[in-house]
């Protein structure tokens, strides 16, 4: 087997390697050469001894990549399908007395600030907002420092929606799933989701989504959050907190929308991310000028 280095694209051998890692850092313990580990499409941190590491082929790599690319590209067919309806749903309302008369309007989904932990899925996430038409502020913020970071930013953009998400995990060796201490990063989450709420309290007037995989679902809830991960502690997708904002932005902000409809909109699913009931922030302007 070829030596771990950092850099290097890799499967756990005691997970069925089941999730492509990339190794971020190399350091040793009682011993043995443990590798710190970033999912990469799963947001995810996790640590293995090096023994347990497989080294992946640069064609599992492609074939890993052009699944997640797969993934993608159905989900963001899949909210194009549904905004067509809607919007034709929107309009043949306002055709009620003008039969075979266009109607030209104009559109302000809900405004976005995502605060990421991870430099490189928040640049996925950005790339993926502007595919989806949702206006976006994105900054680095690492997980620790998000508590502290989040009130200057929203003072700044005053989003309609807050994203505050990166990496997370159950620490390996506990059991009690109930005890925010067992998590690598809740406590930051919930302290930060905290903070947003002194600056906002309601729940429709700025909408928060907030963790990553495995986190302290019932704290982040209980903090302020409108929809969170993980209720079952699991992994969650690197795109599951954009596609839930895609859907809260393009709803209308008369609408309550169905927590079914939203989960739906995800990758995951219900295992994987939850909320409450909450109001769209969409906009749906007539007529449209000319000008």
């Amino acid at each position: 087997m070829n030596k771990i280095k950092i850099g290097d694209m890799v499967a756990r051998k005691s997970h069925g390697m089941d999730i492509l890692f990339k190794v971020e850092d190399l350091m040793e313990h009682r011993g043995r050469v443990i590798a710190l580990l970033r999912g990469v499409d799963l947001r995810l941190y996790a640590d293995a001894p090096v023994e347990d590491l497989e080294k992946k082929t640069p064609s599992e790599i492609s074939a890993y990549r052009q699944a997640f690319i797969r993934k993608n590209s159905e989900m963001m067919k899949r909210i194009f399908q549904r905004r067509a309806k809607d919007r034709e749903n929107f309009l043949s309302r306002g055709k009620a007395n003008a039969q075979n008369v266009k109607v030209e309007h104009f559109e302000i989904p809900g405004s976005v600030l995502h605060l990421d932990g991870d430099k490189e899925y928040l640049d996925l996430c950005m790339t993926t907002y502007n595919q989806l038409s949702i206006k976006a502020h994105g900054f680095y913020v690492p997980e620790p420092k998000q508590p502290e970071e989040v009130v200057k930013y929203l003072i700044e953009y005053k989003p309609d929606i807050l994203v505050m998400t990166g990496h997370d995990g159950f620490i390996k060796d506990k059991r009690d799933f109930s005890d925010i201490n067992n998590y690598r990063n809740s406590k930051y989450f919930v302290q930060a989701v905290k903070k947003a709420r002194e600056y906002e309290p309601g729940r429709d007037d700025l909408i928060i989504f907030a963790g990553a995989c495995q986190s302290h679902y019932e704290a982040l809830i209980e903090a302020g959050a409108n929809f969170a991960s993980s209720p079952q502690r699991v992994l969650i997708h690197a795109f599951d907190p954009v596609f839930i904002v895609e859907k809260i932005a393009y709803s209308s902000i008369n609408e309550v929308v169905s927590l079914k409809d939203i989960i739906d909109n995800t990758i995951t699913g219900i295992e994987g991310v939850g909320g409450v009931e909450s109001r769209g922030r969409f906009r749906l302007g007539y007529p449209k000028s000319p000008y």
